[in-house]
């Protein structure tokens, strides 16, 4: 009896491992997000333009007006390493003002984005707008996505998704493999997915995080697109007109057809994030052209707790405060953070959060200059 149920525990075992579009086996192999889950996705590529953009070097770079004081530490270094960082960047008056890199990554070390592709996505929908493929972000999403009038979605509108407001049900949960999450990280089919997805309360009433919000958003703006894919959109509207250094990726949930996981996953350096800081910084203008409206940057970036919007998230940016700063934020404690009072990038990339308050020391560090 004792053999009978070990041997079926093995074949169980041989079973889902073996199974290689299985979405709980790619949970059991590679087990929880990491910085470099962009080896294992497919993806669509990203190229940089020839006309490339470079922040220039601070005449004494390195040094922040901020100064480091912890028990725990002995230097400002030694926390962003032992914290697990890979990436800190200060970028001031257009400027680079500080600059480390650590456990072996440097400015050409391509880091995954995990959740501010949301609001890279949320750039893109605003582009969508300025060009005519989206009328408005008060269409309902069955516009875009037919098949979801079957399941309550005719009053859920691209604002609701934007805003965390939708009322979908979704579970957020990055430790289940069962879980949407998973489904959506690891799954193979985003489309299918999404077309399964039901409401838990009505839209425009509570904000609830999840995944499942702009990953729709990503779907919508697929069709909206009309055969244009998100990568080469992101590539037309942004990519190209700001001059990234470096190519980079958007990986995707299968090889052919395959739909961006616009809820996480771009894959990029440092440097090339931080564009995406001054683009906002610039109110949607770099240099001579006008990316996105500045319109759209206003909407996405300032307070608005009405119809069950949150204070502190708009159109897929945090709001940390009141002063006007805003933030692009990973699992990982992925960060582009953005304060226009002092002309202000910071970027921060990590293989784990680890145990500093990110917000607080962006904030002390932004305080510091007079």
């Amino acid at each position: 009896m004792k053999k009978a149920l070990l041997f079926r525990l093995i074949f169980i075992f041989i079973l889902i491992v073996g199974v290689s579009q299985c979405k709980i086996s790619r949970f059991i192999v590679y087990n929880f997000a990491d910085i470099t889950d962009y080896k294992i996705f497919p993806e669509r590529q990203l190229r940089c333009g020839e006309k490339k953009f470079s922040f220039p070097k601070a005449k004494l770079p390195n040094v922040l007006p901020y100064t480091f004081s912890s028990e725990k530490y002995t230097s400002f270094e030694q926390c962003l390493e032992k914290n697990k960082t890979v990436a800190f960047l200060v970028i001031r008056n257009d400027s680079i003002q500080y600059e480390h890199y650590f456990r072996g990554y440097d400015t050409t070390s391509i880091v995954a984005s995990f959740s501010m592709a949301k609001s890279i996505t949320s750039i893109l929908i605003g582009c969508a707008i300025d060009d005519g493929f989206i009328k408005s972000v008060n269409e309902p999403v069955t516009n875009y996505i037919p098949e979801l009038k079957e399941n309550g979605f005719e009053k859920v509108t691209i604002e609701h998704l934007l805003q965390m407001t939708s009322g979908i049900d979704f579970k957020e949960s990055y430790y289940n493999p069962l879980g949407d999450a998973a489904t959506i990280y690891y799954g193979r089919d985003l489309e299918g997915f999404i077309k399964k997805i039901k409401l838990k309360r009505p839209p425009g009433i509570q904000f609830e995080y999840t995944s499942g919000s702009p990953q729709i958003l990503g779907l919508v703006l697929r069709n909206a697109l009309k055969g244009k894919t998100i990568t080469e959109y992101l590539q037309e509207k942004i990519w190209s007109p700001i001059g990234m250094e470096y190519d980079a990726s958007w990986s995707l949930d299968k090889q052919k057809n395959g739909l961006e996981k616009t809820f996480c996953c771009i894959n990029a350096r440092a440097r090339d994030f931080a564009k995406i800081g001054r683009l906002y910084l610039n109110n949607g203008k770099w240099d001579s052209i006008q990316v996105v409206s500045s319109e759209w940057v206003e909407r996405s970036t300032t307070i608005d707790t009405l119809n069950g919007s949150a204070s502190y998230y708009q159109y897929q940016w945090w709001i940390p405060s009141a002063s006007g700063d805003y933030m692009a934020e990973g699992i990982l404690g992925q960060f582009i953070y953005v304060n226009p009072n002092k002309n202000l990038i910071i970027v921060r990339l990590g293989k784990k959060y680890g145990k500093v308050n990110w917000v607080s020391c962006f904030r002390k560090i932004a305080e510091a200059y007079k």
